[in-house]
């Protein structure tokens, strides 16, 4: 067996990251600790792990429909008026003069 084949053996053994000695370990101590009550804490645990990805899941579709206003809003400001030019600020007027100096007449 060579090095390639061994590193990717071993990537294949592992779930979530865990190798199955640390799996073994994490199943031992949640028996130990929960005894017969495991079924009923492990359904508690996935009923609460839900719940918490439908809250998340919420929030961030909250968050996506105040982000698509915010564009729309922005979108609606950015057009360009018709028949005047794009100010670059908004306390620029567009009917304001342009600014004249006085004719240069050369010396004699």
């Amino acid at each position: 067996m060579t090095l390639t084949s061994r590193k990717s053996f071993t990537k294949r053994s592992e779930m979530f990251g865990l190798s199955f000695f640390e799996m073994s370990v994490i199943g031992i101590i949640a028996v130990v600790l929960f005894g017969g009550n495991l079924p009923e804490v492990a359904r508690k645990f996935g009923h609460s792990y839900s719940q918490l990805r439908r809250s998340l899941h919420d929030v961030q579709q909250q968050f996506r429909e105040a982000q698509r206003d915010v564009d729309q809003a922005m979108a609606v400001d950015d057009r360009p008026k018709s028949g005047s030019k794009t100010a670059m600020y908004d306390d620029e007027q567009d009917d304001a003069p342009e600014p004249s100096a006085p004719k240069f007449t050369p010396p004699s």
